[in-house]
């Protein structure tokens, strides 16, 4: 299996809020702290993107676009010094779907966006990918990453019968497309969970890994998929990742059992078989230490949360 597949299938991004601007040089919004992730994408002209903690400013040319999981505060804007507005003092402005904004300077247009999701469900992502994921729809799949583009600037500017379903599959889609050709442009000396998917190597590993978590998977099993000695892989996949190999799959079995736990009724003893413990004892243990809690209060504290009824 693909981990990007593995970890956006139980994301559940759903719609909040998107937008067209229409801006006009001198103009900045400065777009507040929040729970929802943020996605953007230059339809037209170009602007500059700026974050906070660490403070950097990105220069973003029409095709570019931006995702930023964490919902951390940035500012997009003609020029880094323009002074912003506050993004619920202009968005408040739509109309069909779109805002003005600015002088009669240099025009660009954004499209930009909302995604309120499962925050448990996309923790592996948020926790994985960085801080703010920037590229341009040059490279590998860039015929689809434009398709979209240009598919979801048309819906926001003519927005009709089903627009938010349409919007909203459409950003699913580009969200996933830019992690993709974020991959494609990736370094050899790059680190993190997206660098190490696009490491031939140890990218091979990882999705014999993810395909079947419930294996007895050992590092020496795991070199031998990425077709290096075993001390090499080792040394190659920590550089990359932060973490030792068998650390990295036992995070990922406990995310998986977190997953079923939540969203399945099934018996502890079935959950630990199916994420390769030999026992449920076993896997109550792992699970405690990784997540900080015993399985059944995992259960009980989100199926209270969910409104769903806990099993057994």
């Amino acid at each position: 299996m693909d981990p990007l597949d593995d970890a956006f299938s139980v994301m559940r991004v759903r719609q909040s809020l998107y937008a067209r601007v229409d801006a006009g040089a001198p103009w900045a919004i400065r777009f507040r702290e929040g729970k929802a992730a943020r996605f953007g994408l230059v339809v037209a002209g170009s602007c500059w993107l700026t974050t906070e903690a660490p403070s950097k400013s990105i220069p973003l040319a029409a095709g570019d676009c931006y995702v930023i999981l964490d919902g951390s505060t940035y500012t997009l804007g003609d020029d880094p010094r323009s002074a912003p507005q506050n993004c619920f003092d202009v968005m408040p402005k739509l109309v069909d779907g779109a805002v003005g904004i600015g002088g009669g300077g240099a025009a660009a247009t954004v499209v930009t966006g909302w995604f309120v999701y499962d925050e448990l469900g996309a923790r592996p992502l948020t926790a994985l990918l960085p801080r703010v994921l920037h590229t341009s729809v040059d490279g590998y799949r860039t015929e689809i990453l434009k398709a979209t583009l240009e598919l979801l600037a048309k819906e926001t500017e003519r927005p009709g019968i089903g627009s938010g379903v349409v919007i909203s599959g459409l950003a699913d889609i580009l969200f996933v497309q830019a992690i993709r050709s974020h991959l494609n442009h990736a370094n050899e000396d790059d680190v993190g969970w997206l660098a190490a998917l696009s490491d031939k190597r140890i990218g091979a590993a990882m999705r014999a890994l993810h395909g079947s978590p419930a294996d007895a998977w050992t590092v020496e099993k795991l070199a031998a998929r990425a077709n290096m000695s075993r001390s090499a892989f080792a040394a190659r996949f920590k550089a990359k990742l932060g973490e030792a190999p068998l650390e990295y799959l036992t995070r990922w079995r406990m995310f998986r059992a977190g997953v079923l736990l939540r969203h399945t009724e099934r018996s502890l003893a079935e959950i630990a078989n199916e994420v390769g413990y030999e026992s449920d004892a076993a896997l109550s243990k792992a699970f405690h230490r990784v997540v900080g809690m015993a399985p059944g209060a995992f259960r009980r504290q989100n199926a209270e949360a969910s409104g769903r009824k806990a099993a057994a």
